[in-house]
């Protein structure tokens, strides 16, 4: 009988909805697999009002002055100079040092699995001084791997792609496989709730095209986004999260659908022909998977718009960075045709990795030798 999968202790964050909407997939895929997971938010394992205090200050800069989160990104996640990133420091993550201590005391997890970069800094503290025994293994879930996802404390890091993979074992000398996308298998399937949708949007004349502002409704000019496509002959449908404000100003729009929260996000994509993005997040991630091209427009700054070239880069989406650029985009990927397969056709090798098996691995054979830290086939036998 082959050993027990062990247990997982997942950390996310209540930043939006990205990460945890990662780290459910990733308990669900461990746990059919016979693993045991609890997952925390990071944040909670802050002094009280602080992680709460962060989560505002984020959500407010990014949607009401991005500016200013282009300005920290840049001075403390990117930083000088470009290139091959630096190893960060979050000492925000000292704070949390004690709390997660006692929680790992308490639950004994085989393997603590950040996917979060604070959480990723405050792992990687710990088990560099040693306070954390057991070994830690970062889920990294964007295109744009800044300095603070990488600490070389940490032991393992599953990346979305062979290129990152490559990035980070370069920059944080330790080891890293490609895991893929983690989405839920919904995205893979048909949409029981398609026709449904479709009824609802109610435009057979008009191509539907998606507009996501994430789960907070953050974007730039998304009414003008809304106008031009609506004048160009399109439907959209904005995905305007929990922002009232936004939902009644799309709503002012013709020919557009505004939509609040929506837990059926497969539904409404099986309805639409593309997804307009501006993060290069999860749901441009269970776009594709649903079948959906990505056209990256008017991104969000820092790890947004990194992350859009990025994915345009490895020809898994466009990038438009003018509104005619758009247009032309979403002329050829709605369309069926070579540009839409061949886009859809590069994102499938997006969901062939390893997905969790690594982790099973690691808490099989336990933590890695720091002698192995700098070669590039990461654990033993991964």
């Amino acid at each position: 009988m082959s050993p027990a999968p062990g247990r997982f202790l997942v950390l996310s964050a209540g930043m939006g909805s990205g990460h945890d909407a990662v780290a459910a997939e990733l308990a669900r895929r461990l746990e059919v697999g016979g693993g045991r997971t609890t997952t925390v938010d990071v944040l909670d394992l802050l002094p009280p009002g602080v992680g709460a205090g962060l989560r505002d200050f984020y959500r407010t800069v990014i949607r009401r002055a991005p500016f200013v989160y282009a300005g920290l990104y840049a001075a403390f996640f990117r930083g000088p100079g470009g290139g091959l990133p630096r190893p960060g420091s979050a000492p925000l993550a000292g704070l949390a040092q004690r709390r997660l201590l006692e929680l790992v005391a308490r639950w004994r997890p085989d393997v603590v699995v950040p996917v979060f970069h604070l959480a990723a800094q405050l792992t990687g503290g710990l088990r560099a001084r040693g306070a954390l025994r057991v070994p830690s293994a970062v889920v990294i879930t964007d295109f744009a791997v800044h300095r603070q996802w990488l600490h070389p404390g940490n032991d393992l890091h599953l990346c979305l792609t062979p290129g990152l993979a490559r990035l980070v074992r370069r920059a944080a000398g330790r080891p890293a496989v490609v895991s893929g996308a983690l989405v839920a298998p919904r995205f893979h399937a048909p949409a029981p709730t398609a026709a449904r949708w479709r009824r609802r949007i109610g435009s057979t004349d008009r191509p539907a095209v998606l507009v996501s502002t994430g789960a907070w409704g953050a974007g730039s000019r998304v009414v003008d986004t809304a106008r031009l496509l609506a004048s160009a002959g399109y439907r959209p449908v904005v995905l305007c999260g929990g922002d009232t404000r936004l939902l009644r100003s799309v709503a002012r729009v013709p020919h557009t659908d505004a939509l609040g929260w929506v837990d059926d996000v497969r539904g409404v994509m099986a309805a639409t022909r593309a997804l307009v993005d501006n993060a290069a997040g999860q749901t441009a991630l269970e776009a594709l998977a649903a079948g959906l091209p990505v056209v990256g427009h008017r991104p969000i700054p820092g790890h947004g718009e990194e992350g859009v070239r990025s994915m345009a880069a490895l020809g898994l989406a466009d990038h438009a960075p003018d509104p005619w650029a758009l247009l032309r985009a979403l002329d050829e990927v709605t369309a069926p045709g070579p540009a839409r397969e061949r886009r859809l056709s590069a994102a499938r090798g997006l969901f062939r990795g390893a997905g969790v098996r690594p982790l099973e691995e690691l808490a099989r054979t336990g933590p890695v030798p720091r002698k192995e830290a700098g070669t590039p086939g990461g654990p033993r036998t991964l």
